[in-house]
């Protein structure tokens, strides 16, 4: 990461609009742990929250903590964050016939970056700067390469810089590390919903697979042939985007599914309580998008790997209206504690999920310990 040469330093998250203070109390714990001294701020419903670093030996010293903060919270760790980036700076009351010149004095002395995203707050007050970002981004991206802050082509392994629009006058610059962050402006993948998926839900573990894993561990962990269980599947989102990925399904749900996902040959429908049914031998996934109290899922979701019923799982945990953070918390050491099983562990609020986080685990064994968890 380039030095931070502000008096703003932190980190920079995004987050889905109304969880603002779970992801305050997660990055203020976090960085507790790791021993960093700082507060969280943030607005409910402004879909960000800044975590600045304390600054009592001068700008150059919280920018040093800035960058070991956000090396001690690794993205992929992170539960309420879609995007994690180092805080550069934060402008205010910017002249709008010139945006450019406080910018470019504010990076002079860094090293070039390697692209620049101009964003907004995916909230319903920040939409409305969608314009102002893509043709701000168009006058700003050669202004940049003139100064030598911007390379002269794209290079996706450079540090990234993010201009994130708040108001016309009012913005943060932040530097994103490639190989820490989401890979996607605002952290949203785009996902389409396609023409023969049951139901919206397949776009929740579409998102999973392409957030929580890898793409090697995409390819080791979804092979065709493999076997797996869809638990609550009715009417059968998740068990068709594991078809698709040629895994054979049986999908445990008392409710139907939908007729051309049977047809597929490899969907078995099994009507069936999904918190009382068991597989008769060892399946290699098992998937869950129950609506219960979510220590209840986790509970049983641990009983699955403790008693080796599979090896992989995906799962929601819908969380209460309050004390979302303590809940999570909770939840996720009971599974584990529960488990009895050396896990990779990931957790994320995922794009398209609502009030609920997904969850991956996978038991470990030494040769594939994957990469990025919270074992």
């Amino acid at each position: 990461m380039p030095a931070v040469q502000a008096t703003d330093a932190g980190l920079l998250c995004y987050c889905r609009a109304g969880f603002e203070p779970e992801l305050a109390a997660e990055l203020t714990q976090r960085a507790a742990e790791a021993g960093v001294a700082g507060h969280a701020r943030t607005q409910r419903g402004s879909g960000h929250v800044v975590f600045a670093v304390a600054d009592s030996d001068g700008p150059g010293d919280a920018g040093a903590a800035a960058a070991a903060l956000s090396q001690a919270l690794p993205w992929r760790e992170l539960i309420f964050a879609r995007q994690k980036l180092v805080l550069l700076a934060e402008l205010r009351d910017i002249d709008p016939r010139d945006r450019i010149a406080p910018i470019l004095d504010r990076l002079q002395g860094l090293p070039a970056f390697g692209e620049l995203w101009v964003e907004h707050p995916d909230t319903d007050a920040g939409k409305p700067l969608a314009g102002l970002a893509r043709s701000f981004g168009n006058a700003l991206r050669p202004a940049l390469r003139k100064a030598g802050l911007l390379s002269a082509r794209e290079d996706a392994r450079r540090v990234r810089l993010h201009v994130f629009l708040l108001e016309g006058n009012h913005l943060l610059l932040a530097a994103g590390d490639p190989g820490d962050s989401a890979p996607w402006p605002l952290g949203i993948p785009r996902l389409r919903m396609h023409a023969e998926a049951p139901s919206r839900s397949a776009l929740k573990l579409e998102e999973a697979l392409l957030v929580l894993l890898d793409g090697d561990e995409r390819a080791r962990l979804l092979q065709p042939g493999m076997r797996a269980a869809d638990l609550g599947a009715a009417p059968g989102g998740w068990s068709w985007v594991l078809a698709r990925q040629g895994l054979q399904v049986t999908a445990i749900d008392n409710g139907p599914l939908r007729q051309h996902l049977l047809d597929s040959g490899r969907v078995e429908h099994l009507r069936a309580d999904g918190f009382a049914w068991q597989p008769a031998r060892a399946l290699d996934w098992m998937v869950c998008d129950m609506v219960e109290q979510p220590r209840r899922v986790a509970e049983r979701m641990a009983t699955w790997l403790r008693e080796g019923w599979c090896r992989h799982a995906i799962f929601n945990l819908k969380l209460p209206m309050k004390k979302r953070w303590q809940e999570t918390q909770a939840a996720l050491e009971a599974f584990v504690e529960q488990a009895q099983q050396p896990l990779a562990l990931r957790a994320r609020q995922l794009y398209h999920d609502r009030e609920e986080i997904t969850v991956f685990a996978s038991v470990l064994r030494n040769r594939d310990r994957p990469r990025g968890d919270r074992s």
